[in-house]
């Protein structure tokens, strides 16, 4: 306790680090008042008959815009159209040349894809926004909405407060600490925990006999998952690479034993998004039917504890991380890389050989992180499944919780850097905390 204290206390000696840690705050600060603000012409007090999101992306949805989705926020969109024009522009980079050839780019191709992954989040939103705006006016009586209201005003108010939000995170990202865009998804997660902690506490407390030493033990299994996730997220396999020796002039270069950290689960949090994004088929096409059948296959993927639904998403879960995997991780790039700079893996001949090295090892460690994976993912169903309130059950496991340990683990080894720089203790006694790599969707 005396170390951590006197590790606060050289964070706010560090002049620069304490004006980064309070541009992030008052950024996030400005975010949340934003989540509250109601979109104008709408009667917050009718709001309640709003019907609140439940099961899927729709529940990540209002969960990643701290509950901004449901009270119909000027921020209800979040910033989620800008994961996914990042995530589109990613996968092109795969497919298409042109894509491919500014990320080879450097800096300037870096900014080329910034400014094309804007004009598209502007062009999702575009076709996100009155969506919105029409599942608000079917859900509301007409008495919600006042005379000034304007469909289209609505949809440019939406579009502008999610470039907003993506606006806020570049500030954080460049003048504040940690990776922008990742801590606002972080906190509009951690916005809803009070809430369903409380609720948990207090409907725990209602049982007769026991109900106390159960919220304890729920506590102390969320603790459990909590660390499990921080493995899975840092767990990485390190592979020898040599470099050969060169002489320039009078110095030596090379000659030295470096590692290659391959993740354990490389992949982050996309496998489940995808996962659950892909529940939704079964139920569309269930609901154009009106078989019995097709009522009982709609009821079975809509029950969010049931086998059938779990088992499922369970198995798209680990088909996904596999292909995004090989997605992202390239092992012939990385031996054309190794070969070029006179590096080499030892007892493994440069080149071809090299690339189905590294790619017989992704395979291998994606087993077991896939599984990982999967089973962080359904932890919530079985939380529900022993009587946990649904809000509070999102906390063991699935997307929030990944993202959580990965921006806090991001995040802290930003301050880390910070103090040892300047020659302070850092924040673990071994001065290393591996942080994830940066990026506006590294949090996902």
């Amino acid at each position: 306790m005396k170390k951590f204290l006197e590790t606060l206390r050289n964070i706010w000696k560090i002049e620069e680090l304490r004006s980064r840690i309070l541009y992030t705050l008052g950024i996030l600060l400005v975010y949340r008042l934003g989540t509250h603000v109601v979109l104008p012409g709408i009667d917050p007090t009718r709001l309640a008959n709003l019907q609140q999101p439940s099961g899927g992306i729709m529940d990540i949805i209002n969960l990643f815009t701290g509950g901004a989705f449901a009270r119909a926020s000027i921020f209800a969109l979040g910033i989620m159209p800008y994961i996914s024009a990042t995530i589109v522009i990613q996968l092109l980079g795969i497919a298409v040349p042109y894509f491919q050839r500014l990320q080879r780019e450097g800096e300037s191709g870096r900014r080329k894809i910034n400014q094309i992954s804007r004009y598209l989040t502007v062009a999702i939103l575009l076709l996100q926004a009155p969506t919105y705006i029409a599942s608000l006016t079917y859900q509301l009586p007409p008495d919600a909405f006042s005379p000034s209201f304007s469909k289209i005003g609505a949809v440019i108010i939406l579009t502008a407060g999610s470039m907003f939000i993506m606006w806020l995170g570049e500030r954080i990202t460049d003048k504040g600490i940690g990776n922008g865009i990742s801590l606002i998804i972080m906190i509009g997660i951690i916005a809803g925990l009070p809430q369903a902690l409380g609720l948990e506490f207090s409907a725990r407390l209602a049982q007769q006999g026991g109900g106390l030493v159960a919220f304890l033990v729920e506590i102390l299994i969320l603790f459990v998952v909590f660390m499990l996730s921080i493995l899975l997220v840092q767990g990485t396999r390190r592979i020898p690479v040599q470099y050969a020796k060169r002489i320039v002039g009078n110095k030596q270069y090379g000659g030295v034993r470096q590692y290659i950290p391959l993740k354990v689960n490389a992949a982050g949090v996309m496998p489940i998004i995808f996962a659950q994004a892909l529940m939704f088929i079964p139920i569309t096409i269930a609901g154009f039917a009106q078989s019995d059948s097709a009522t009982g296959v709609a009821a079975a993927f809509s029950n969010p504890v049931g086998f059938w639904y779990n088992f499922t998403n369970a198995v798209l879960i680990i088909l996904f991380t596999y292909f995004y995997t090989a997605v992202t991780v390239n092992p012939t790039q990385m031996a054309e890389d190794m070969k070029k700079n006179g590096g080499f893996i030892p007892g493994v001949k440069p080149g071809r050989k090299t690339a189905e090295f590294l790619d017989s090892v992704m395979s291998k460690i994606t087993l077991p992180g896939s599984f990982f994976l999967a089973f962080v993912a359904i932890m919530p169903a079985f939380a529900m499944m022993f009587q946990v309130n649904s809000s509070f059950a999102m906390f063991f496991g699935g997307t929030s919780l990944l993202i959580m340990v990965g921006v806090i683990l991001d995040t802290l080894q930003q301050v880390e850097s910070h103090l040892l720089m300047r020659h302070y203790d850092g924040l673990m006694k071994s001065g290393k905390i591996k942080g994830r790599a940066g990026g506006a969707s590294s949090a996902i």
